[in-house]
């Protein structure tokens, strides 16, 4: 294998791990902007009750896989 095409091997490689590296930053940055704007929508006022609440679906759910 002579040097240049061994060079050309190495060069694409960096290639493919720098654009992996980028686009899982991308991936990280895009989640992390999307969760604060969430946050941002919610008021006080508007703040709803999460949790668990047995609503007819799940009553029916719970009815039909017998729990």
């Amino acid at each position: 294998m002579s040097k240049e095409n061994e060079s050309q091997k190495n060069s694409r490689r960096e290639f493919l791990k720098s654009a992996s590296l980028a686009t899982g930053a991308v991936g990280v940055i895009a989640v992390a902007v999307s969760s604060t704007s969430a946050q941002a929508k919610v008021s006080k006022g508007e703040v709803s009750q999460s949790g668990y609440q047995e609503t007819e679906h799940v009553k029916k759910y719970y009815e039909l896989a017998r729990f």
